[in-house]
């Protein structure tokens, strides 16, 4: 894990960023099902303990649907949003801007509750030794990292930022890259890799929590309006029996004895069935950027 330097050379920071851009994606659990097993898409968690975790998560969805549950795990929404297009994987849990540009292709199944509500924000982060930099307007001519370009909050959050302000995000910053995770959003801007970077606004906190040595290294200097949290999402075709079995389940989950102690795990309440309208806020943000 990388730890802060503040004296890091240059080809240092260039083999770091090497290093992060490099790292392979998490293999999948499975590429296909059988007929009767349930496929779920996921990407990667930011648990240090994710095997274990997911072990007992899919146990336990087993027993409640009373079918096998396979975790299908891929490095990137695009690649999760293909394999539900082209009907590889029956649920996924993807992030609320993959969901409004192909609403019309998915179907919403439930909404995840954190403190209490179906939002999140957000996080415009840089280094916490960094104290002049008040605004993403102060990163003119920086590097910055963004998470993954089918994110809301990792990436186009800044980019809405930087459009209202009347920037053209392309050209803003001096160098951009992705990390492919929001973790590694709060490494890369901790260890000094980018002057700032877009993040999880559910994912700093948490890891605040279990890895503060991580968000110590780092300081908010925005946060986005509430949006949408990243929902659960259906193919368009499945059974809608089938996808009503597993909304009640998800929706039960905060009720049930060992479906709390999972959701404590991830630092949710529970799930919501949420309404589409819930992500218009993400759909008018993708709007203003699309027009820019």
């Amino acid at each position: 894990m990388f730890q802060p330097d503040r004296i890091l050379s240059l080809t240092t920071r260039r083999r770091l960023l090497l290093a992060i851009a490099s790292l392979p994606a998490w293999p999948a659990v499975a590429a296909n099902g059988d007929a009767g097993v349930i496929r779920i898409g996921l990407t990667p968690v930011f648990l240090d303990d994710q095997v274990s975790f997911l072990g007992k998560w899919r146990a336990w969805l087993e027993q409640k649907l009373g079918r096998s549950v396979v975790f299908v795990q891929r490095g990137n929404y695009r690649e999760i949003i293909d394999l539900l297009r082209l009907g590889k994987i029956d649920f996924a849990w993807l992030c609320g801007y993959p969901y409004v540009r192909h609403r019309h292709e998915f179907r919403l199944v439930a909404v995840p509750l954190w403190r209490g509500h179906p939002l999140y924000q957000s996080y415009l982060i840089v280094p916490s030794d960094d104290k002049s930099t008040k605004t993403i307007a102060d990163l003119r001519g920086k590097v910055f990292a963004y998470s993954d370009p089918d994110s809301n909050s990792g990436y186009l959050y800044p980019q809405y930022a930087l459009t209202m302000l009347g920037e053209k995000p392309s050209s803003f910053f001096s160098r951009t890259f992705f990390t492919w995770a929001h973790r590694k959003v709060v490494e890369a801007v901790g260890v000094g890799l980018a002057d700032g970077g877009a993040v999880d606004g559910y994912v700093w906190e948490t890891l605040a929590e279990v890895r503060p040595d991580l968000t110590a290294a780092t300081r908010i200097i925005d946060r986005s309006q509430p949006l949408g949290y990243p929902p659960f999402v259906a193919r368009s075709d499945i059974p809608t029996k089938e996808l009503e079995q597993f909304r009640q389940v998800l929706l039960g989950m905060a009720d049930d004895p060992q479906g709390n102690e999972l959701l404590g795990r991830l630092r949710l309440d529970g799930f919501t069935a949420g309404q589409p309208a819930l992500f218009d806020g993400i759909a008018q943000m993708a709007a203003k950027v699309s027009r820019k």
